[in-house]
């Protein structure tokens, strides 16, 4: 606290005066400093405020690619069962058709080897005829 010195009527007036004027700068410095203060304070909100909208943005993006991730990997789960199961029924007639092919080529082999031995009955037959009549012949030249 400051003390001022009397002269005859009170107070040293300029000594008042210098002290109210250094009070008047230093209230308009506070001033200035709070309105500096509050225009800082605006903006960090503002700034908050853009931040949270932000936040909310982000978070909205996040849930939407949530989302979307779980579709695509259902979606991705079906396909690969659609797939499994297409294959299982392309093997199952892969199999039934060489089985029927094997089936059918065992026929025939068989069919084949019959006329292959019902062909060698009846060439030894017409051979075992043919040297019959070559031993007739040597019979009726004699």
């Amino acid at each position: 606290m400051e003390r001022f010195s009397t002269s005859f009527k009170g107070y040293n007036k300029d000594e008042v005066n210098k002290f109210v004027a250094d009070c008047i700068k230093q209230v308009e410095g506070m001033l200035e400093s709070l309105k500096s203060k509050d225009a800082e304070l605006a903006q960090l909100q503002r700034d908050l405020e853009k931040y949270k909208t932000l936040e909310e943005s982000l978070h909205r993006a996040i849930m939407i690619a949530e989302d979307t991730s779980s579709q695509m990997r259902r979606m991705a789960s079906d396909e690969s069962e659609r797939i499994i199961a297409d294959a299982k029924r392309n093997a199952s007639r892969i199999v039934n058709e060489a089985l029927m092919q094997a089936e059918k080529t065992q026929n025939e082999s068989m069919t084949l080897r019959r006329n292959i031995i019902t062909f060698k009955r009846r060439l030894k037959t017409i051979l075992e005829n043919q040297l019959e009549m070559v031993d007739d012949i040597d019979h009726l030249d004699m």
